[in-house]
């Protein structure tokens, strides 16, 4: 008797089990990634600067970190195509008068070359371009075609107002220096931050 009803404990469990219908196969796609994921950060090898400008850059640094706007002035006066600002002051008074109003120069300078060298070539010669993103022409700087990262530092530099100046066709609005390849000091110009 215990055989009997064992095989019909067994023979019931299977119907019982064929009698269910089959589940129904699940399908998992892969999570869509968010878009900060999906790049690899691909840092550009640095640009080398010349020599000639590399001295420059030294210089400009040693007086921005001693906190000398007459250091800098020194520097500015050796080259008489340099420009600090656009309104056609003199150097000294417009350094000046930013530091009155609580911008100063020199941190502004040493913050630059912080930043990686970009490079741009006017009139057959080589500019050296702090930051980076400033040497980029405008239609280049639309953040969408950035990487994430340059993305990131291209807001950290000149927020959502420079940015819709951007996309409005403008170019770089921010602070931005260059040296040409011979060493000359061509401009240190704060843009956004202190012209405008």
């Amino acid at each position: 008797m215990h055989f009997a009803s064992l095989a019909a404990l067994i023979v019931a469990g299977l119907l019982a089990g064929c009698s269910q219908a089959e589940p129904e196969a699940v399908v998992t796609l892969p999570p869509v990634p968010e878009e900060r994921f999906t790049e690899v950060p691909v840092e550009p090898a640095p640009i080398e600067v010349s020599k000639a400008a590399a001295k420059t850059r030294d210089a400009l640094i040693e007086e921005a970190t001693r906190g000398s706007l007459r250091g800098l002035g020194e520097i500015a006066a050796r080259n008489p195509d340099f420009k600090s600002n656009l309104g056609g002051q003199s150097h000294d008074q417009f350094w000046d008068l930013l530091r009155r109003t609580g911008v100063d120069p020199n941190r502004k300078l040493r913050e630059l070359f912080d930043q990686p060298a970009g490079l741009r070539e006017i009139d057959g010669q080589r500019w050296y371009v702090w930051p980076d993103l400033a040497a980029k022409d405008a239609a280049d700087l639309i953040p969408e075609k950035l990487t994430f990262h340059d993305r990131r530092r291209l807001e950290g530099l000149i927020r959502e107002d420079g940015i819709a100046r951007i996309r409005a066709g403008e170019g770089y609005p921010g602070m931005r220096t260059a040296i040409s390849e011979d060493g000359t000091w061509i401009y240190f110009v704060l843009g956004q931050d202190g012209e405008e």
